[in-house]
């Protein structure tokens, strides 16, 4: 109805997919089909118990009026003290912002930086909404590939040849959704020997960082000598802490740019919900065996499915390094990525990503969320093997 109403750059903003497939799995199981749903990326523990308490305790305190766009400030502070000590890199409140959820970083970090034309440099297979919101921008968006021969970890000598005059912005997202791939340390310093003095920012999406399975901290680009001022990290609560649905994240970056990006925050949302972020407060200022307890099910989950799926005719299965994704290659089966979807849904009743959700150079791969229980994990690996047996 509104379509000739619409503005033009409508038409280049992008979607999650996983969210389209999710609708879909729903409508079969309201038909009473059961589905194992592998689809969507979030954790399925619940918030820990103090973290919820501590929401509930701000609630009945009055934390529910308006905050400073950026954040109250005692949980800037809580966050500037955490970020110091994960990061590996001195962090201020002033350097903070707050939001409600990853994405708003996404998005105002674009925003407030691309001028039509502009080229960014993106993780492909990435996260789906960098390419569309560079897109929606009038950005350039430049894909460096995430190859399975590179443990999924992009080339530096190939990111050397993407680097140009008209580079504004360059994306990185480690460890990675869709892949689980991590950068290595010398990935990280060899990044920014490129990307330093040539005014270029770097978007570090580290949502993911303490979803490891190794002994090997991640390394922040940001704590590279000279790069802090030049990075903006995309950091969140989602993942770590099954706070998926509270809505709250943050950027850390410039305490210049952070009052340009308090006021797009000014602009768009006034702010993040004051009780939730008290309860995040509480979560970095909290135990964290909650955390730790996690991801320990996270790598047996992964190790399971890993070995499962290295188990049926015409799937190899890299381990990835981080997160809760594993990325199979299904190449031999002669398939196209989104077919096999479909019929995995549809056929079997199992909800997965077609590769190419995240971007072109994902065709030929799944991606497969294990942040589901071991059981609904063995029994979709059964189904799947079923439908590649007896269905394809």
């Amino acid at each position: 109805m509104f379509e000739n109403l619409l503005a033009k750059k409508m038409n280049n903003l992008g979607t999650e997919t996983a969210f389209k497939v999710l609708a879909k799995a729903k409508e079969l199981e309201a038909q009473g089909k059961e589905i194992i749903h592998l689809e969507i990326g979030e954790p399925d523990f619940n918030t820990p118990e103090n973290i919820v308490k501590a929401g509930i305790k701000a609630l009945k305190e009055g934390y529910t009026h308006y905050t400073p766009a950026p954040g109250l400030p005692e949980v800037r502070e809580a966050i500037a003290s955490y970020a110091t000590r994960q990061k590996g890199v001195k962090y201020t409140p002033e350097e903070v912002v707050i939001v409600p959820g990853g994405k708003p970083i996404m998005f105002f970090s674009l925003l407030a930086l691309i001028n039509p034309g502009n080229e960014v440099i993106y993780p492909n297979p990435g996260f789906p909404i960098y390419e569309s919101l560079i897109n929606f921008l009038g950005g350039k968006a430049v894909p460096i590939p995430l190859k399975e021969e590179n443990d999924f970890r992009l080339d530096t000598k190939e990111l050397a040849t993407l680097i140009s005059p008209k580079t504004k912005l360059l994306i990185l997202n480690s460890p990675a959704n869709p892949t689980g791939g991590l950068l290595t340390d010398d990935d990280i310093n060899e990044i920014a020997d490129l990307v330093r003095g040539k005014n270029i920012i770097v978007l570090a999406d580290e949502i993911y960082d303490r979803i490891i399975y190794d002994e090997t901290k991640p390394v922040s680009i940001a704590s590279m000598p000279g790069m802090k001022e030049w990075t903006i990290i995309l950091d969140g609560f989602s993942k770590t802490y099954a706070m998926t649905g509270w809505r709250l994240g943050y950027g850390l970056m410039h305490r210049d740019l952070a009052e340009r990006i308090g006021q797009l925050m000014v602009n768009s949302n006034s702010c993040t919900a004051a009780f939730t972020q008290k309860a995040g407060q509480a979560a970095l200022t909290g135990p964290q065996d909650s955390v730790e307890a996690m991801v320990a099910e996270f790598k047996k989950r992964r190790d399971f499915i890993v070995e499962g799926l290295n188990n049926i005719p015409g799937i190899t299965c890299k381990t990835p390094k981080g997160s809760f994704y594993v990325f199979p290659n299904i190449k031999e089966l002669g398939i196209s990525s989104d077919t096999l979807e479909t019929i995995l849904l549809e056929k079997a009743g199992v909800a997965v990503l077609s590769g190419t959700s995240f971007g072109r150079y994902g065709e030929g791969y799944l991606r497969l969320s294990y942040a589901n229980s071991m059981e609904n994990i063995e029994k979709a690996l059964e189904k799947i093997n079923y439908a590649i047996n007896h269905i394809l």
